[in-house]
């Protein structure tokens, strides 16, 4: 188990890292979720001995590693701008952990033979990265990490550099790579959708602290507060103020939004309610779904989907429908808001209810 025990990191004066405590079971796939400049980095730095933090411990299976330097420790990193051997072949750029490491030479061959063949870089082995492109540079510092059978291996933003249809195929292997290891894995991340996909448990992050740390689903679908929430939605979560009452989830505006029965609960008085894009629509998902007036600001079309932003009393959401949609802007058209999905929070952030998970 590696354990931040109120781990900081202060530089010039200014807080990289606030106290952390965080505990990584391992086995375990833990994705660090959050914008640019969160921290995400710092932390990785900190856990692999790079850094040593102002404050606080940090140990590993019981025991204080905390001045441990990284080259004693049983750690590989992975980042976003990759780092090779330049004199080396692909071949032996992989293999070079297994070397110091005193593996046979059959184990070495087969190891790399594995990871090359998983990170499609079989072509590539008798290059030296100068004559790779950045993408396969990459690979190669990502198959070098996976076959050094580290305690650690930490993934700061890995996958940025490559193509769009490796990075999903890579996305959907690196989970049954980590659960066939004893290795405790940390994979930092800006990208919400890539935190799902990779599963496992997830810490979301901003300015430097953790806001909240679970199985990733969970975080997903129960935020502690408003400002995980954001962290965990792209495209933008979309939020307005209310006042619940009697009537419902009433606006500044006057307009009413159906009160959901898992809001019920929720005592009266204002409050923000925060929804995904995809549960605003142009067609009602259900008969108790919300008609919202709403002025058309800019339509992007994806493709597959169509991502309209409007203005709702002053409010910009984004709505995302399937399919091809070209609205123009400054329109007056109406939406939907299925209010079953809708998370409540109070004047303090703090949420007060979460949206219903069998929908």
């Amino acid at each position: 188990m590696l354990e931040l025990r109120n781990v900081e990191k202060v530089v010039a004066g200014e807080h990289h890292v606030h106290p952390t405590n965080l505990a990584l079971e391992r086995g375990t796939l833990n994705v660090l979720l959050g914008p640019t400049l969160s921290g995400k980095t710092s932390l990785m730095r900190l856990m692999a001995g790079l850094d040593r933090p102002t404050g606080g411990s940090i140990h590993f299976d019981g025991k204080d590693v905390t001045g441990v330097r990284v080259q004693d420790r049983n750690v590989a990193m992975v980042y976003q701008q990759f780092i090779n051997y330049p004199a080396m072949t692909v071949y032996e750029n992989i293999a070079s952990p297994m070397r110091i490491a005193g593996r046979d030479k059959a184990a070495i061959d087969r190891e790399v033979r594995r990871a090359a063949d998983l990170l499609k870089l079989t072509p590539y082995l008798d290059r030296t990265p100068l004559n790779l492109s950045g993408g396969q540079q990459q690979r190669t510092a990502l198959a070098r990490a996976l076959v050094k059978n580290a305690s650690l291996v930490l993934l700061d933003e890995p996958l940025a550099n490559l193509d769009y249809k490796l990075r999903e195929e890579l996305r959907l292997e690196l989970p049954k790579i980590f659960a066939e290891s004893g290795t405790i894995f940390v994979y930092a991340t800006t990208e919400p959708t890539e935190a799902l996909l990779l599963g496992g448990n997830t810490a979301t992050l901003s300015q430097g602290r953790i806001t909240q740390f679970g199985r990733t689903i969970d975080v997903y679908r129960r935020p502690a507060d408003l400002l995980t929430a954001r962290t965990f939605a792209d495209p933008p979560l979309n939020t307005i103020e209310v006042g619940k009452s009697e009537a419902g989830l009433v606006t500044r505006g006057g307009e009413v939004i159906a009160l959901p029965p898992h809001l019920s609960a929720v005592p009266d008085g204002p409050l923000t309610i925060a929804f995904q894009p995809h549960h605003l629509s142009l067609r009602p998902p259900t008969d108790t779904a919300t008609r919202l007036p709403v002025t058309t600001l800019v339509s992007e079309i994806g493709g597959s989907e169509s991502f309209v932003h409007v203005d709702f009393l002053g409010n910009r959401w984004v709505m995302l429908e399937h399919g091809v949609h070209e609205i123009a802007p400054d329109r007056e058209i109406e939406i939907f808001l299925d209010s079953r999905h809708v998370m409540a929070f109070g004047t303090d952030g703090r949420a007060l209810s979460n949206a219903r998970e069998d929908v």
